[in-house]
């Protein structure tokens, strides 16, 4: 499993995957998370799924991004040249991945922003070949292991947040998927896009640069449960003796 999550504001792109590969009984480490950055031209793509399913699309993607980059002037036109490559992986691989008890599985996020963009764009494509984009009412896309991430985000993201609070809240949904699930873990890899900079930024944190931080909010979490006004929450001990029904 892994955990891909993308968030769109009114001031640019943030999104933070783990680094986490399980195959089997083995897990490794690799990167989720594929980049280009040119002139007037810059987005990034987060997968999670079949690991060879993956590095196949991507490899024929960069191909094409290679001999025909001046073709791609919006990022909806480069997600449905992704995927036609994850289509076409398909077509050669699927077939033998299910007979081998596989299910052909891959999900993106592809977030950026191209020169005839107005705004960054983020979008979640299906292994299908199509895709959603993601808009202000609901301002974030996660894709794999999900669950546990999304009431921190659900509960603490608008759109009108600043890059900086959003990726704060990326790094919680992230903190609390890696304490919920076994198959998601550090490194993790962050990238962030603002408004009308065509460039995107990455990075990758260890664990040791940001333990600190989930001690503090685990700390937070136990102080505000203690203060909580839930006096009425007492009744719960209380004996309660009911009188009799009447005859």
């Amino acid at each position: 499993m892994t955990f891909c999550l993308g968030i769109k504001t009114k001031y640019g792109i943030v999104g933070l995957s783990d680094t986490r590969i399980t195959s089997g009984t083995e897990t490794t480490t690799s990167k989720k998370v594929f980049t280009v950055n040119r002139e007037k031209h810059s987005f990034f793509i987060m997968t999670s799924g079949l690991r060879s399913v993956r590095d196949k699309a991507i490899t024929y993607f960069t191909e094409v991004i290679e001999d025909q980059d001046e073709d791609f002037t919006k990022l909806y036109k480069a997600v449905n040249e992704f995927g036609h490559q994850v289509k076409r992986v398909a077509l050669e691989d699927k077939a033998n991945l299910e007979e081998a008890g596989l299910n052909f599985n891959l999900f993106s996020i592809i977030g950026g922003q191209l020169e005839e963009d107005k705004t960054p764009k983020l979008y979640l494509l299906y292994p299908q070949g199509n895709w959603i984009e993601i808009r202000r009412g609901t301002p974030f896309v996660s894709i794999g292991n999900t669950g546990a991430g999304n009431p921190v985000l659900r509960r603490s993201l608008q759109y009108e947040d600043s890059l900086d609070y959003a990726m704060k809240c990326a790094f919680l949904a992230f903190d609390a998927t890696r304490i919920s699930a076994n198959d998601v873990d550090y490194p993790i890899d962050t990238v962030v896009l603002e408004n009308d900079q065509y460039h995107t930024i990455e990075r990758r944190f260890e664990q040791k640069e940001l333990e600190h931080i989930s001690s503090f909010w685990n700390q937070r979490i136990k102080e505000a449960i203690k203060e909580l006004p839930a006096d009425v929450l007492a009744k719960a001990f209380q004996d309660i003796s009911f009188a009799p029904e009447s005859q």
